[in-house]
């Protein structure tokens, strides 16, 4: 219901909005207000603001009234603050980047705190007075100790201006609120950071005339906040969770807020010009007045039922009988913690411990109070417990408050060593009660209002949306415009909050809303046939958790614990129930992937999920196991790489892809603590492929990009998180470990395609290409190792190389750095070599003898022998049996190596290995014939071997590769350099031969 109207008086002249402060003096008899506008502080009675009131001025200067008017600050004031108790003093800050300190209520001034370089905008102080807290656009909050008016600390971890400040009414913990929205907690006790909410309250912009405010309720065990959905929500002191919010008519976010003396009420003053009165116990607003200009500051007043209020244009006013009178009184059953608990909690008490005093050291600044404000502290505890003596109930309190503080100093080491980020606060002593993570969307940002947000952002494109007037705009946009169709902008009144994209079409979902409690998910193609190809699903009583897409079908896990997949079309296709509470879903042609919780989160706060991937075309599950994550961390992105790979990203900033090696493992290719460049970067996946992560660079307090401006995709070499390596070449390592992924990648698919009996000529290319460039990786390490004198290492590297050549080359660079004794072992590893591809020559010829009878003969393995630079065969005494080279592994390597031998004409290729020869076939088939003519180069080295004396003899001439095309005849030449002189001697020959042709 609505009261009676207020009317306001200008207390202070403002030509634009402009932030003003109001405060209750303690006793109530007077009210201070300041404008960031100008410079004058005024001190006003409040009886006759409240007669003026009441006595039917709307308007009108009050600043002639003002019983005391300061001007002593050479700037606009931003805000002002009383201490608590009779006698106080009132503080101001400043633009001008000062505090000053003022008699109350005469205003005499004091003194003045100029240890600040930027503009401050908030002020606070203890319950008992010995403190003030002042924060701004200055780097970070200075605590000011007011025996001496000195800084006695300095709290840093904000990366925004700090707009509101507020003690805990026991005087455990400062609470914190910045312009991105995020709430901090400090430890008193310890003088750091307790946790950190990131981006919970609303963001101003550059707006000054409003500002972020927080306030602890009367009893300290909640902290009220402003939230995101035009809501308060409140906060447990201990845990920092959410316990509930209060949501009513506000249309816009809430701004300031104050509670009534005995916590039962709680006022809001919102951007939509409304000032809300709130039963905190049923959550239901009670009162509400609306007024021409933003309220931007209010204040309850002390034991009584009236609230004394200011706009953004100076104009002020005390709202009497805030409650209904048939209502329970705001003053009755207020919390007295003076009596028993305040002179324990005092702030300063904390310094007469050498363990907790050291932790209030400042660099710069002097400590707070000397040894005689010790001694005097120490007789007012004990003239407190001797007060006390006769209260049993009152002893018990005062015990359990020492038990507790002595519980925070046996935690202090583990705090003070822990990191100072928001996913480290949830290991600290105070949050062992960890929440399984909530469902998300991947590609998707937080909604902030009058501001776009990504619904998707993908290596393909992005969906973004935002609100206007009761309805949201939505629009879809291709990073390459060329390469997908212009999609038409979408008015969206269902509320999107979730949508996935690809080639065909997106993919969009809301959680559950209106009446009837329904959640809808609604598929838009980008092109078809038909002319109403969109459809939408609605679910009553089950809400749409993630949402993804494929090849031709459509995908949405739902609160139930369903998995529904539907067609292109909208048909229902499946309905699975799924083993736990869905976190996310991704879909990558027909593969769908989702992540459920397993079970509770562990006692560390550990994570307990689950992946699963579905092929949705062959109705089967390819993989089912358990998803890893850092200790104490989240899930941030899941999906699918550019090439298939199923990969995670949690919130420690660790990339894992997951690969068939060892059964099938999750391995870490990228860490973002490693990339980053400096500590207030944090990396948005958006997507990865064999080599690289596409990224956008996150500035702290940002952890997700806006829309506007243009984000900017980051590309960045995957990193394996590898230790410092004792040679100093990680970078080649890193290199040699991501292309021994790419390669059992290329593989696994080269086995996938061999089973459906498609052809995998490309992908055997592809592989060939691979194991040069990691051979060549290798190659590089073994000299490392060489010069590191890590000659067993460099030895087992020798082993890892797969190409002949490649071996050849680490043999003639231990000869060249005199290495004798890595001579002799890598000769023996290029012997066993190809001792073992001649016997798989063997094997081959002897499976496929039944068919095609052998034609070709091993001569005897030569045995490598280095003579200065150059590499000669002997031959062995062992004979080696026939053997016909035609597996597709060794043809296709030989091919391609001859194909790269004869465009080197510098290449030095030693004659040490006798050349395989061909028998011509009578029945020559017609796919000889094409072969040849496809590679004219191995064909024309191969026609001019001797076969009528080595016919009979054929050695092989490089290892085996399992990834080569099949060639029944196929022939090398023992020094290509002389192959090459015999096919230009050929050549001129048919040149001679055709130019006589010519004159006859």
């Amino acid at each position: 219901m609505k009261g009676r109207a207020i009317k306001l008086r200008e207390a202070h002249k403002a030509g634009s909005p402009a932030f003003c402060s109001v405060a209750w003096a303690p006793g109530g008899q007077h009210v201070v207000t300041a404008s960031a506008a100008e410079v004058a502080i005024l001190i006003h009675d409040a009886a006759a603001v409240s007669a003026a009131g009441s006595g039917g001025r709307s308007s009108g200067s009050a600043a002639a009234a003002a019983l005391t008017t300061i001007r002593l600050h050479k700037d606009g004031v931003t805000a002002v603050a009383l201490a608590p108790g009779s006698g106080g003093s009132l503080a101001s800050c400043s633009i001008d980047h000062s505090v000053k300190f003022y008699s109350f209520p005469d205003g005499t001034f004091q003194s003045s705190v100029a240890r600040f370089t930027l503009p401050i905008r908030s002020l606070a102080f203890n319950k008992k007075g010995t403190l003030l807290a002042a924060a701004g656009d200055d780097d970070g909050i200075k605590l000011i100790a007011t025996i001496d008016n000195t800084i006695s600390k300095v709290l840093k971890g904000h990366k925004g201006s700090v707009t509101g400040l507020a003690f805990d009414p026991l005087n455990d913990y400062l609470a914190s609120v910045d312009s991105f929205g995020t709430v901090m907690f400090w430890d008193l006790c310890l003088g750091s950071e307790a946790r950190t909410l990131k981006r919970v309250a609303p963001t101003f912009g550059s707006d000054h005339s409003v500002k972020n405010a927080l306030y602890w309720s009367p009893d300290g065990q909640t902290l009220a906040v402003p939230g995101l959905r035009n809501n308060v929500v409140m906060y447990d002191r201990d845990t920092g969770e959410e316990v509930f919010m209060l949501k009513g008519e506000h249309e816009q976010p809430v701004c300031s807020l104050c509670w009534s003396p005995n916590g039962r009420y709680l006022a809001t003053a919102g951007l939509d010009r409304q000032v809300l009165v709130w039963d905190v116990k049923s959550r239901q607003d009670i009162e509400r007045q609306k007024f021409d200009e933003k309220i931007c500051s209010l204040a309850w007043k002390p034991e009584d039922n009236a609230i004394v209020l200011i706009d953004v244009m100076g104009k002020f006013g005390i709202w009497e009988s805030v409650v209904p009178s048939t209502m329970k009184s705001p003053t009755e059953g207020a919390p007295d913690l003076n009596k028993t608990r305040a002179p324990l909690f005092d702030d300063d008490d904390e310094e007469e411990k050498p363990s907790t005093s050291a932790g209030w050291e400042d660099e710069a600044d002097e400590s707070l109070g000397d040894s005689a404000a010790f001694n005097h502290k120490r007789l007012r505890r004990k003239a407190t417990f001797d007060d006390l003596n006769g209260d049993s109930e009152d002893v018990d309190m005062i015990h359990e408050t020492e038990s507790r503080k002595r519980m925070k100093d046996r935690h202090k080491d583990n705090k003070e060593g822990a990191k100072k980020a928001i996913d480290d606060s949830a290991t600290s002593g105070r949050l062992v009660t960890a929440r399984m993570q909530t469902a998300f969307q991947p590609g998707s940002t937080p909604s902030h209002p009058g501001k776009r947000n990504f619904l998707a952002y993908n290596m393909l494109g992005s969906i973004t949306t935002i609100e206007n007037e009761g309805h949201s705009h939505v629009e879809v946009d291709f990073h390459d415009t060329g390469r997908g169709p212009r999609v038409p902008s979408m008015s969206d009144y269902f509320g999107f909050t979730m949508a996935a994209l690809n080639e065909s079409g997106s993919v969009f979902a809301n959680p559950c809303k209106g009446d009837n409690n329904m959640s809808t998910l609604m598929y838009r193609p980008f092109g078809s046939w038909a002319g109403n190809s969109e459809w939408s699903m609605r679910f009553e009583g089950e809400e749409v958790k993630s949402v993804a897409l494929g090849a031709g079908w459509v995908a949405a896990v739902t609160s139930s614990n369903f998995l529904r997949i539907f067609t292109e079309g909208g048909l229902q296709m499946h309905i699975i129930s799924v083993s736990g509470p869905v976190v996310t879903a991704a879909g990558h042609g027909d593969q769908l992937a989702i992540v459920t919780h397993a079970s509770d989160c562990l006692p560390s706060g550990d994570q307990v999920l689950d992946v699963k991937v579905f092929n949705i075309s062959e109705g089967a599950q390819s993989m089912s196991g358990r998803l890893v994550l850092t200790p104490s961390s989240q899930l941030s992105w899941f999906g699918f790489s550019e090439t298939g790979l199923l990969s995670s990203y949690d919130s420690k900033g660790i990339l894992r892809v997951f690969s068939s090696q060892f059964g099938g493992s999750w391995l870490p290719v990228f860490s973002s603590t490693k990339a980053r460049k400096s500590e207030d970067e944090s990396h948005w996946v958006v997507g990865l492929d064999a080599n690289n992560i596409f990224c956008i660079i996150c500035k702290s307090p940002e952890s997700c990009p806006q829309v506007m401006p243009k984000p900017v995709l980051t590309i960045l070499e995957l990193s394996f998180p590898l230790a410092s390596s004792d040679l100093g070449a990680n970078s080649l390592e890193n290199e040699f470990m991501t292309k021994k992924l790419h390669l059992s990648q290329i593989q696994k698919k080269i086995e996938e395609i061999a089973l459906l009996g498609l052809d995998t000529t490309a992908f055997e290319d592809e592989a060939f290409n691979t194991e040069a460039a990691l051979d060549r990786c290798i190659l590089r390490l073994i000299s490392t190792c060489c010069n590191g004198d890590k000659l067993v290492r460099a030895t087992e590297l020798a082993k890892l190389l797969t190409l002949e050549k490649s071996m050849k080359g680490a043999l003639t660079l231990v000869t060249r750095l005199k290495l004798p004794i890595l001579q002799e072992k890598f000769s023996s590893l290029l012997e066993e070599r190809m001792l073992n591809d001649a016997r798989v020559g063997a094997v081959c010829s002897n499976a496929t003898s039944t068919n095609h009878p052998p034609v070709f003969h091993a001569t005897q393995p030569a045995k490598i022998v280095q003579n200065g630079n150059n590499l000669e065969a002997s031959p062995m005494a062992t004979p080696n049996p026939f053997a016909q080279r035609s597996s597709a592994a060794v043809s296709k390597k030989a091919e391609v190596e001859q194909r790269k031998d004869v465009k080197d004409n510098n290449a030095k290729v030693s004659p040490a290995v006798t050349p395989l020869a061909k028998i011509p076939k009578k029945n020559d088939n017609s796919e000889g014939k094409a072969k040849r003519e496809r590679d004219g180069t191995a064909d024309q080295v191969g026609s001019i071997t001797k076969s009528s004396e080595d016919g009979n003899r054929a050695e092989p001439q490089r290892p085996l590769n399992p990834f080569a095309k099949s060639s029944s005849n196929k022939e090398q030449s023992s020094s290509l350099l002389d192959s090459i002189k015999k096919m230009k001697v050929e050549s001129e020959k048919v040149d001679k031969a055709n130019v006589k042709k010519v004159k006859v």
